[in-house]
This record gives C-alpha cells, sequence and structure tokens, in this order.
C-alpha cells in the first residue's frame, strides 16, 4: 500500500508540474486518499460573504518618518535593494493586562515600504525577524504589483522588536533553555533554566508578563487598522503571525480583509501532540535538505552521516563559540533546526555543519545567535516567545511527563525531536493562562487563503490543515516543497497569492504547487 501511495504522489507531482499551479486533491485529510483524482471546486466560503474590495486610506493618523538607515542596519546582511525606501511609525494600543485592562498602553513599532495605494499588514513569527524586518526582506522577494497595489507594512509585534521588547531572561540562562541532549538525558536541566527565566520575567514584565499573547496581538492590528484609516484588514501572516491573523478574524470578522495565512500553526490545545507533528515536519525538512545538498554536491558529502557525527564530536571534545556560550550537542542541533526554516540559507546551514565537524562552530552557531545574543537593537527572540506561547497555551506538565514526552520524540524523531520536546519545558513555571482559549473558526469571515508547506519544520503541513478545516471560509493552497513558509519562495504561491490580494481571484480549494 505505501509502495502504491507513493507512486500515486509522484504521478499527481508530475501532472502538476506540467500545469505550474495545479488544482490537486484536498489535503483534507490525505492526498493519497483521493486515488489521484482533482478536486478543483469553488472554495467552502460562508455563505454571502463575498471577497471584499480593497479601499485605500481615509483620513490616517500614524506619522511616518524616514528610517531607511536604521532599518538597513537592522536587516544586516544580506542586505535589501537599493531601491526600497523605508519610514517608520509608532501605534499606540491599550497594554490589556488582565488585571488591570485599558489602565496602560503599549507603543509598537510600524514600517512601511513600497508606494502601492493600498496598505497590506505583514505579521511574523513572534520568534522570527521582526515584523518590520521580515517586511522589508519580504518585498524585496515579491514581485512588483504587489508594491504597485500595496504599501507593505510590518508591525513588530507586542514583545518582539522595537515594540517594547520582553528582554527578561537573564544572559546566562538562554543556553540552557536550548541546550537539551540529543541523544541522551531528561529535560531536567531546561525546566531549571525555565524556572529561572520564568522568576526574572515575572519580576522584569510585571503586570505586562500574561499580556503578551496572539489574542491581544490581534486587538493591535486593529488598533494599527484604525490608525490606517481603513475599514478591513488586508494582510499576509507568516508562521504563527497567521495564528494572529486568525484570532483577528474571530474577534473583528467585519474588519475582515483580503487575508493569506501562510503556514499557520495547529490550532490544537495539546502542545505535546502539537509538537509531536513539528518534530515530524522537522525530519521531513531535514530530509528534503539532505536531498537538496546532495544534489548540489556540497561540502557535507553525505548530509545524514555528517549530522548523525556531529553531536558525538560535541560531546566529546567541547568548544565554545567567540562569545564563551559553551556550544554543545543541544545548542548545535538547535542551530541546523533554526537554519531548516530558512530555505534561501541552505547552502550557508551546509557549509556551517562542514566548518563544525572540521573544528569550527562560528558559523553554525551563527544560526542560534538570534536566540543567544540579546541588545537594545536586536533583542533575544526567545524572551518574547517564550511569553507568547506560554501565555497561548494552558499545558503544563510535570517533569516526569516532560521527560517521558522528550523520550518518546527522541525515540521517533532522532534528529529533532529533543530539539522541538523542549520548548514544552520552557511553559513549565510560566503562571497558567486563567483566560478560556480563544475560539476556533472565524464565522462570518470572507474567503481566507491557506499556504501550507509539504515539508515545513515548524509550521508543518498537516497542522496548518487542521486550522483550515476550523476556518469555514478558507481555500488552502500546498507547495510540495520544503522550508518554513511559502510566499516569496515558491513562485506558484506566491502567484496565487497576489491574484488573491491584487486580483480578488480565489484559487480551488486544494490547489498544489510543485514549485
Amino acid at each position: 500500500m505505501r509502495r502504491r501511495r507513493t507512486r500515486l504522489l509522484a504521478a499527481l507531482l508530475a501532472l502538476a508540474s506540467a500545469a505550474g499551479c495545479a488544482a490537486g486533491p484536498s489535503v483534507r485529510p490525505a492526498l493519497v486518499e483521493n486515488d489521484g483524482k482533482t478536486t478543483g471546486s469553488t472554495p467552502p466560503a460562508s455563505p454571502g460573504v463575498p471577497l471584499p474590495p480593497l479601499a485605500e486610506p481615509q483620513s490616517p493618523t500614524l506619522k511616518w518618518a524616514d528610517c531607511d538607515d536604521d532599518t538597513r542596519q537592522r536587516i544586516g546582511t544580506p542586505g535589501v535593494p537599493d531601491s526600497l525606501h523605508f519610514t517608520c511609525a509608532r501605534v499606540t494600543t491599550p497594554l490589556d493586562a488582565p488585571g488591570e485592562p485599558r489602565r496602560s498602553v503599549m507603543r509598537l513599532l510600524a514600517l512601511k515600504v513600497g508606494n502601492g495605494p493600498v496598505p497590506l499588514v505583514v505579521v511574523n513569527d513572534v520568534d522570527g525577524d521582526p515584523g518590520t524586518v521580515y517586511a522589508a526582506r519580504l518585498a524585496a522577494t515579491l514581485p512588483p504589483a504587489f508594491l504597485e497595489k500595496f504599501s507593505l507594512i510590518g508591525l513588530d509585534r507586542r514583545g518582539t522588536g522595537l515594540s517594547g521588547a520582553a528582554q527578561c531572561v537573564p544572559a546566562d540562562v538562554r543556553p540552557g533553555l536550548i541546550d537539551a541532549d540529543p541523544a541522551q538525558g531528561g529535560l531536567q536541566d531546561v525546566l531549571d533554566a525555565a524556572r529561572k527565566a520564568g522568576q526574572q520575567c515575572a519580576i522584569e514584565l510585571d503586570d505586562s508578563q500574561t499580556a503578551l499573547d496572539s489574542w491581544r496581538g490581534a486587538g493591535d492590528l486593529d488598533e494599527l487598522r484604525k490608525q490606517l484609516g481603513v475599514d478591513r484588514l488586508d494582510a499576509i501572516g507568516h508562521g504563527d503571525g497567521s495564528k494572529v491573523l486568525s484570532e483577528y478574524a474571530v474577534r473583528f470578522p467585519a474588519q475582515v480583509g483580503r487575508m493569506v495565512l501562510d503556514g499557520i500553526p495547529d490550532p490544537g490545545a495539546d502542545m505535546a501532540a502539537v509538537l509531536d507533528a513539528v518534530a515530524a515536519g522537522a525530519q521531513s525538512t531535514w530530509d528534503a535538505f539532505a536531498a537538496d545538498c546532495a544534489a548540489r554536491h556540497c561540502a557535507l558529502g553525505d548530509p545524514k552521516a555528517a549530522l548523525a557525527a556531529l553531536p558525538a564530536q560535541l560531546r566529546h571534545a567541547l568548544t565554545t563559540t567567540e562569545d564563551g556560550v559553551p556550544f554543545g550537542p543541544g545548542i548545535a542541533m538547535f542551530a541546523v533546526y533554526s537554519g531548516l526554516a530558512q530555505r534561501a540559507r541552505w547552502p550557508e546551514l551546509a557549509d556551517a555543519i562542514a566548518a563544525a565537524r572540521a573544528g569550527n562552530v562560528a558559523p553554525l552557531a551563527a544560526f542560534a545567535a538570534p536566540v543567544l545574543h540579546d541588545t537594545r537593537a536586536q533583542p533575544s527572540r526567545i524572551d518574547a516567545a517564550i511569553a507568547t506561547r506560554c501565555n497561548d497555551s494552558q499545558t503544563r506538565l510535570s517533569a516526569d511527563q516532560l521527560d517521558q514526552v522528550a523520550a518518546g520524540m527522541r525515540a521517533k524523531y532522532p534528529q529533532f525531536g529533543t530539539v522541538v520536546a523542549q520548548q514544552l519545558a520552557w511553559c513549565g513555571p510560566w503562571p497558567v493562562r486563567t483566560e478560556p482559549l480563544p475560539a476556533a473558526g472565524a464565522p462570518g469571515a470572507p474567503p481566507i487563503l491557506v499556504a501550507a508547506t509539504a515539508a515545513d519544520p515548524v509550521t508543518p503541513q498537516v497542522g496548518s490543515t487542521r486550522a483550515a478545516d476550523q476556518m469555514p471560509s478558507a481555500v488552502t493552497i500546498t507547495w510540495q516543497g520544503a522550508g518554513h513558509g511559502a510566499i516569496g519562495v515558491s513562485s506558484c504561491v506566491t502567484e496565487a497569492a497576489r491574484a488573491f490580494l491584487v486580483d480578488g481571484k480565489i484559487p480551488a480549494d486544494g490547489t498544489l504547487c510543485p514549485a
């Protein structure tokens, strides 16, 4: 049966390749269940809710000022074309701490790039590039038609970038949060580091500690919408930035414009089960990376053998980064996992693993630097990630349960099971969410385009599909590629997003994109 399914999948991809973007079998529940029959159909939009028209701002109140030089410094390398120009503004929004609603405010940084008349808001992962930086990078990869119709508006989410960055985890604690050995031991050391982080964050963040979540992030977007002077929010979400947009659609369905969710995470409440699928996605992405590496005759030779040998090498020959951080097998595998998410950096990742095998860990350590390093201009990304994801979840496991889950994931996913499982330990000491989890679904919203990636190490296809299944108006398009997110990477998905956002064309639900 497995061989038969493999042949069916290969045949479908061959047909799709001939057609560019093709209406393919729905991935609800599984591609192979359709026995090769296409299911192109009109999207299951909510009755009577058409795709809204685009509208230019009316009486915007944001004050934009040049921030070109500062933005380019924050972007670093690789840079973006000189033809792009950046302006920035501050968005004032209520903090809405649970115990003191609307008694204080936050000031969030927004960036505008492009000359189009319609604002298109861009929201990124909480542990990825800040939204302003991500929007600037995205603008450099999109076809000109995007920036002729839209101005991209990137927003640093609350607690990230230059929007009141959390910056509460002690510097000497951060390495311990990502240093679980992939092959041995439990998560006790990570849990100890999480306790220290939680204690300090409770002191540093005070009443904002439990106000850093996706639900309030959706409220920030509505404040941004009002200050942009538009009746509806047109937006792209990347990774768990899509989660913020999906919760926006639940809170403000009448204000939803044209939205694309690129790699929305699984909405399941059981984070252990959700992360199990993430680890599976990481393993699939590693397989795709290894195939790509072999096809390019990269410096690794046999990528899988090189990665298998690296932890043992670091375990027996302890080394440190240029900043003096011990660089053991846990941090090394975290760095590899981070690199897998960045499809454009795969050649760099291959070279970095090869350098580490030769004794130079600096190139590989650079992939973990955004978590380990913390400055005012570039805050560590793990602080806000812990705060937001722990506030978004009610899952808390005991030390014994954590070790059980980690052992199970290590057995199933030997390279990345522990790397992913340690995220469960981060929330152990964090205050348990007392508010009910937001409802899923967004009934009454217009059609929303959900883009999934077949091998995604952060938001796997199975989770994005499950999220789409809970949204009555969702239309799914799947890139049969690898990496985190498809817009700006897959030409087919990028064109489908352009047609949806610019022309109002809704693709057939279940469309497959081979490239």
